[in-house]
């Protein structure tokens, strides 16, 4: 029989352990500034090679116009086996002049600035038929020649048996 401290400190090693698995975990994705803050670069005084310099690629350009960079970052909470949750996010996008590349413009979005986006769900048709699970499995069936009844194997040179 256990005496009651070994019992207690089992007790207190399982407490421990149970609430150890519901503890939070902190993932960071994305741009992290170390040393310089997209934020903080000064229009009309940086350009894209400083900023390159100072922050280095951005983690996304515009698709339709290459003079916006954006400088994305994510914090995301997951406990247990529960879908992560996003904590904060942070997008800066600067903006350049395309006539001397200088920074135009730097806006700041937070969380709060996203906006949902309804997916449609909808499907474009194909031509076409559709096939029956039956017809997918047992369509190939009749089709094509026999195997070869010769003696050659696959690899072996004519004459050599």
């Amino acid at each position: 029989m256990m005496s009651r401290p070994a019992v207690f400190a089992a007790a207190v090693m399982a407490v421990a352990l149970a609430s150890s698995a519901c503890t939070p975990l902190t993932s960071y994705s994305g741009f992290q500034a170390i040393e310089a803050k997209p934020a903080e670069m000064k229009v009309g005084e940086d350009s894209k090679s400083t900023l390159m310099e100072k922050l280095g690629s951005p983690s996304a350009v515009s698709t339709f116009d290459n003079n916006t960079w954006y400088y994305i970052s994510q914090t995301t909470d997951r406990v247990a086996f529960y879908m992560p949750r996003v904590i904060k996010r942070d997008v800066v996008a600067i903006k350049f002049n395309p006539a001397d590349e200088k920074v135009a413009s730097v806006d700041t979005y937070t969380l709060q600035d996203g906006k949902v986006i309804a997916y449609n769900g909808r499907e474009t048709p194909t031509r076409g038929r559709e096939m029956t699970i039956l017809e997918q499995l047992l369509g190939n069936v009749g089709r094509g020649g026999m195997l070869p009844q010769d003696d050659t194997a696959p690899g072996q040179r004519p004459g050599d048996r």
